[in-house]
């Protein structure tokens, strides 16, 4: 650069003065405004003749229009050639900066280039505030601790990459995170306030280290879209967990929060609740009768937790030789030598299976079960890597891998329904219905078996799934009830097969329940019972004068004529039930939109589809998706332990709600067997 300058202020200029051309030295140049255009740096400014000078590129050597006489051609060309990667030179050198190693350099005095930025990169100003709510945002997203904005690394790398970048502190990020908790709340809450049914909790326990509870309430419902929507909508630390006001005094704190009230439809929760603990639950729910159904609106039953504990009692009833069957997938897996071995023999046995082994997290039943089919599937590799192998000494005997296809063989539907509630968007009742069902007739034709292995481990686990049966199966049949595929049909014959000559009792529950559960929205407030109310105003902001003369004249004139109505068909109304259930079933479709049908029919049925929205919305697990396959109770991390009840609710709200988005889902939601 102090060459081009030189050469730049040594240039001689030619000018005419009296008729005369009068030579100008540096000595008697006026003095000119130093250039500051980052151009400079890679052009050279070269008199072509007089009152002529072109720009020349120092790289290229092309050279380009500068000024003629007292016209200046400007630098925006000379920027172009620069930014847009039209100059050859340019375009080498960046390839072979590419190609070259990072190196920091650690001393010297090389001075700072200044870079030029490209017109196609536009020039954002730095913003503090922006880069703490981005911090915050990122903090929640990712679960990194809060603490992370002290730590001398993170520092560094920040100052490295802005300096202008005011480091923040752990009060600081802590405020920030908990103010994005409060504006993504601002915007739940409208979704919220605007649902046109009800919401359905539930309930799921951690613990920490310290013995506190810490409950997870998330909400389930229907929206105007007539999607299915679930957020995390409070985490509450209760003190004492194991009473009979914990999980009562949470639920009453959300609905409050939330302005709920008069809107629970219904609760499923996973923690072990005494009758005491049920009485403190039920007058929170909405509806008039809360023994409705047996009281099975509150769900004390969560599928997850029952397919856990009986994956749990099948792997004890096998412990030992799962317990070998690990020695020897560690054996392999945990030595590079062992493995070579290993896919020598079984690509010599030509063994067909597919399946990779992998070592099991004894915390999650899937990994076990995925673990034990795979090593039955190779256990010829095993009985033979010994001849390969001879410090393998672990092989199970024939014997011992009959006992694990057996366990496969229990295992295998509760890993197929469990998997459901963590690879479908929103399982629902009517799914698990049918799982439930299922597992249950399976069991009851091998708890018959003459192995008494087989007979004993299918006792055990006929016991919780007939609880669970028992428990929920109520709540589950009205889900299939509103499934027009099936109705009552489907409750009829499956309860004819699981409960035997006791079925018209249970037959009679549910017909009853449904029955009287109609009869609740038939007697809805006026406004909240026609379906054309419900999307009323929505979209139809542009109306004609004409339109609006109707609506004026049904308001001023007819509102007397709905009450009478209302008082004088009630007998009509109750029909739409009893309508749609002697009407026909529609033919089974595995891929059917229950959701979209009730969408397309809400004003055949006005009143029915308002309680099969709500019906629909009923969740059958409490379990987070990444603890759906937990044999043990979770336990919240020691580090959030360590903060303020308050800021563990706002990070782990938050991070549920921007996985959203702050506006709603449009997914669709179908129903899935």
């Amino acid at each position: 650069m102090a060459e081009i300058t030189e050469a730049t202020n040594m240039e001689t200029t030619p000018v005419e003065n009296n008729n005369e051309l009068a030579l100008i030295t540096p000595e008697t140049q006026p003095k000119r405004r130093k250039k500051k255009s980052m151009v400079w740096e890679y052009f050279t400014i070269e008199t072509v003749s007089a009152g002529c000078r072109r720009a020349c590129c120092n790289r290229c050597k092309q050279s380009f229009a500068y000024s003629t006489g007292s016209k200046v051609a400007g630098t925006s060309h000379l920027k172009r050639h620069i930014a847009k990667g039209t100059c050859p030179a340019l375009l080498r050198d960046q390839y072979n900066n590419q190609l070259t190693p990072y190196n920091p350099k650690t001393g010297g005095s090389e001075p700072r280039k200044r870079r030029y930025r490209s017109p196609s990169s536009p020039f954002i100003p730095f913003d503090q505030d922006r880069c703490r709510h981005e911090i915050a945002r990122m903090i929640i997203m990712h679960g990194y601790p809060l603490h992370m904005v002290e730590h001398p690394g993170f520092i560094a790398f920040v100052q490295n990459l802005q300096p202008r970048f005011d480091k923040v502190s752990f009060n600081t990020v802590q405020g920030d995170c908990v103010a994005t908790y409060l504006r993504e709340k601002q915007s739940l809450m409208k979704l919220i306030e605007g649902i046109p049914g009800r919401v359905c909790l539930t309930l799921d326990m951690w613990t920490s280290n310290q013995t506190l509870g810490y409950v997870f309430i998330t909400g389930h419902f229907i929206d105007f879209e007539w999607k299915l929507q679930s957020r995390v909508l409070n985490v509450i630390m209760e003190p004492y967990p194991d009473s009979d006001s914990a999980l009562s005094h949470a639920v009453a704190a959300c609905l409050s929060d939330w302005s709920l009230e008069g809107k629970l439809f219904s609760l499923t929760f996973n923690h072990p609740t005494s009758e005491a603990g049920l009485e403190n639950l039920r007058p929170l729910l909405c509806t008039k009768n809360p023994l409705i159904l047996n009281g099975q609106l509150l769900l004390g039953n969560c599928i997850a937790r029952t397919l856990s504990s009986m994956a749990k009692d099948v792997l004890g009833a096998g412990h030992e030789i799962v317990k070998k069957i690990r020695d020897s997938v560690k054996y392999v897996k945990t030595s590079e030598s062992h493995d070579e071995k290993f896919v020598q023999v079984k690509n010599q046995l030509q063994v067909p299976s597919e399946k990779s082994l992998i070592l099991d997290n004894q915390t999650q039943w899937n990994t076990t079960y995925q673990m034990l089919a795979a090593a039955s599937e190779l256990k010829e590799v095993f009985n033979c890597l010994d001849t390969s192998d001879p410090d393998y000494k672990l092989a199970p005997s024939m014997e011992d891998w009959k006992v694990a296809e057996i366990l496969c063989t229990f295992l295998k539907p509760l890993f197929d329904a469990a998997s459901i509630l963590t690879t479908t968007t929103n399982p629902t009742a009517i799914t698990f219905f049918h799982e439930a069902w299922k597992i249950h007739a399976d069991l009851g034709r091998s708890i018959t078996n003459d192995d008494p292995f087989i007979s004993n481990i299918a006792k055990s686990m006929l016991e919780k799934i007939d609880q669970y049966w028992k428990d929920c199966s109520l709540i589950l049949a009205i889900a299939v009830v509103m499934d027009p595929r099936f109705k009552m049909k489907l409750v009829e014959f499956s309860f004819t097969k699981i409960f035997g000559e006791d079925a018209p009792t249970y037959i009679k529950i549910v017909d009853d329940g449904i029955h009287e559960l109609f009869l609740e929205y038939v007697a809805l407030p006026l406004p909240l019972t026609p379906t054309y109310t419900e999307e009323g105003n929505a979209g139809n902001n542009g109306k004609t004068d004409e339109s609006q003369q109707g609506n004026l004249l049904s308001d001023q004139g007819l509102t007397d004529f709905d009450v009478y109505i209302m008082e004088t068909s009630s007998q009509q109304m109750k029909s739409e039930l009893d309508q749609y259930l002697e009407e026909s079933l529609l033919p089974r479709v595995q891929e059917f939109d229950v959701l979209g049908w009730w969408k397309l029919n809400k004003m055949k049925y006005p009143t029915l589809s308002k309680m099969a929205r709500d019906i629909l919305s009923i969740p059958v697990s409490a379990a987070a998706p990444d603890s759906v396959f937990d044999i043990i109770i979770k336990q919240l991390d020691e580090y959030r332990s360590s903060l303020r009840p308050e800021t563990v609710e706002a990070l782990i709200c938050a991070k549920d709600w921007l996985h959203y988005g702050s506006e709603e889902s449009n997914a669709l939601v179908k129903m899935e067997f």
